[in-house]
């Protein structure tokens, strides 16, 4: 079984597709993971995150067991992945790698921008995940303050707008509900509920059984 999960930055799409892997006992994988640890490999080389072959070689040679989780969570990571994520040949190179996961045997969560357009059309249940921009920023800046990274409600704001943009008008992959996607608006659903709901409709659809 394959699930997609896409959707906005902060909107809870990695958490609620976290709790289904552990709900139903599958492998999951955060693809933005991949695009901030291939940005975080260019902030650290001295790169600008815009030099599409450097960025394409870091995408290509990427392993995905030495993504260190702490560097890849600050804004600045994250404003660099929005920069990387863009380009059609870095997502050319970290294709094949999200579909070998999305295909290893017993089935997989992904969550990301493009899982249930591009990498996985054919997944079993499709979810796409967003809530009011006001409420996201607010959950972005918290969970930043929160790792001590030192920045106003203000600046989150004006990255997370600038970001849904990027995301939604880039030419390769851009960010947008497949057609069979199920929306899930977070905005006054706590995630305990979210992911209840995911869990009944994937119960529903595929007749699967959580195992806790």
């Amino acid at each position: 079984m394959i699930i997609a999960v896409d959707g906005t930055l902060a909107s809870g799409k990695g958490t609620v597709a976290r709790g289904l892997a552990q709900r139903f006992g599958l492998a999951h994988l955060d693809t933005g993971a991949l695009y901030r640890a291939v940005a975080v490999s260019l902030l650290e080389s001295g790169t600008d995150p815009a030099e599409t072959d450097a960025a394409e070689q870091a995408a290509a040679t990427l392993d995905p067991s030495t993504i260190d989780e702490a560097a890849i969570r600050t804004a600045k990571a994250g404003a660099a992945a929005s920069v990387v994520a863009a380009q059609p040949k870095v997502r050319a190179a970290l294709f094949a790698l999200q579909r070998r996961f999305a295909e290893q045997d017993g089935g997989a969560v992904l969550d990301g921008r493009d899982i249930g357009t591009v990498v996985c059309p054919d997944a079993d249940v499709k979810f796409y995940i967003d809530a009011d921009p006001g409420v996201r920023a607010e959950r972005r800046w918290r969970e930043l303050v929160a790792r001590g990274d030192a920045t106003s409600l203000e600046e989150v704001r004006r990255q997370l707008e600038e970001r849904d943009r990027r995301d939604a008008s880039r030419e390769s992959a851009p960010l947008m509900r497949a057609a069979d996607a199920i929306l899930l608006d977070t905005t006054h659903l706590s995630i305990d509920a979210t992911l209840a709901e995911a869990v009944r409709i994937i119960e529903n659809k595929t007749g699967a059984t959580p195992r806790n």
